[in-house]
């Protein structure tokens, strides 16, 4: 009996060990809520003062049924591509870049370059602030590398990186390289020796050495598609892709391109240029490296435009090897912004900021539908991130 009893205690113990590390090893997903900035009938941007923005942690163990585990106060921005926080290799922290402020300038209000980058205890319960590191000016997009011991901040403003060491919780910043253009993302390859920065108004993208912590801009750049704004890498580190917007962060009505770039060749170079559609903005590429999904605004704030559209849609593209193609659109919301697949490739969420939710999409191989199912939020969704597992 003694023995029974005992083989049940340590029954129990280990399967509350277990749950305990599946809660902890659940994947994560990280949404800055904008409430500063949206537009009126006419296009005309409607300000407001700071102070109800948010930063929230979703826990994604039911994946159709998110949770959130986190609500800080913390300000961001719509302005900038969707990726201006991101979550550390082992869910430790999360880092999120503070890109605008909005001030009263007289009887009105203006917007501006902000400096600040936050960092987030996400083993704290509730997570918390934990520091506030100044950056360059207007940080936007950034990237953690895969070892979690450097980031990158590009300084849209600042034409400039921002070089971040990791050491634990403690982050602070290294070095800052000059860039002599306006960057407006940046991310590492996977084996974290180079990194690719998009060069927005110089319509290029530059590649960077990373050898430690020492990251060197040789002055090489790739000739992108008009604005490129966002960038990512496959996981195997053969292609980039970039999302080049073509109106300067905004639609025109006319189409755009997502830029392929071949990391093997020596040196790195364009191979091809996909159409995807008006305004591409988010990019993600799934953690399988099959797949990718454009997302494009398709002018869904902007009514008086002649190529308005109530809701943006996906553009879901094919990899194969080096090949990329274009084989779907989905509709989803009203300007939608943040994309992000969970780390087993499963699912895809969309951020639609106009709508104040996220589209749960379902992925099978290499299609992808909508559940149909829409995750409501507090605030805005103007950028969201992964966990990496």
């Amino acid at each position: 009996m003694r023995i029974q009893l005992a083989m049940l205690r340590l029954f129990t113990v280990v399967v509350a060990m277990l749950g305990l590390s599946a809660a902890r090893a659940a994947p994560f997903m990280i949404v800055g809520d904008d409430e500063k900035l949206l537009w009126d009938d006419n296009f005309k941007p409607v300000l407001s003062l700071p102070g109800n923005d948010a930063v929230l942690i979703l826990d994604l163990a039911d994946p159709m049924n998110p949770k959130i585990v986190g609500n800080l106060p913390l300000k961001n921005s719509v302005i900038g591509p969707p990726v201006n926080l991101a979550i550390d290799p082992t869910n430790s922290i999360a880092l999120v870049a503070d890109s605008i402020n909005v001030t009263k300038d007289g009887d009105a209000l203006k917007q501006g370059p902000d400096d600040k980058v936050y960092v987030i205890d996400l083993k704290a319960s509730p997570p918390k602030l934990i520091d506030t590191i100044t950056a360059g000016k207007q940080p936007s997009g950034l990237s953690i590398n895969r070892a979690g011991t450097l980031a990158l901040v590009a300084n849209r403003a600042g034409k400039s990186i921002t070089v971040l060491s990791i050491k634990g919780k403690e982050v602070k910043v290294i070095d800052t390289v000059d860039m002599g253009d306006e960057v407006s993302q940046v991310v590492f390859t996977p084996d974290g020796k180079r990194a690719l920065a998009t060069k927005f108004s110089a319509h290029k993208v530059a590649l960077l050495d990373v050898d430690g912590d020492k990251v060197t801009y040789n002055k090489f750049d790739l000739p992108a598609g008009l604005w490129p704004y966002n960038v990512d890498v496959t996981p195997n580190g053969q292609i980039a892709l970039t999302s080049d917007n073509g109106a300067a962060g905004s639609s025109d009505g006319s189409v755009d391109t997502t830029s392929v770039i071949d990391l093997e060749a020596k040196p790195p170079r364009v191979i091809d240029r996909v159409v995807v559609g008006d305004g591409p903005e988010g990019l993600a590429i799934s953690p399988k490296g099959n797949l990718a999904v454009s997302v494009i605004l398709a002018g869904s704030n902007n009514k008086p435009a002649y190529f308005y559209h109530r809701n943006g849609h996906l553009t879901v593209l094919r990899i194969d090897g080096k090949k990329v193609t274009k084989v779907k659109e989905i509709e989803v919301g009203g300007l939608p912004e943040a994309v992000a697949f969970t780390p087993d490739g499963r699912y895809l969420y969309v951020g639609n900021y106009l709508d104040k939710d996220i589209s749960i999409l379902r992925v099978n191989g290499t299609d992808i539908t909508d559940t149909g199912k829409r995750f409501k939020l507090p605030g805005h969704p103007a950028s969201g991130r992964m966990s990496m597992h």
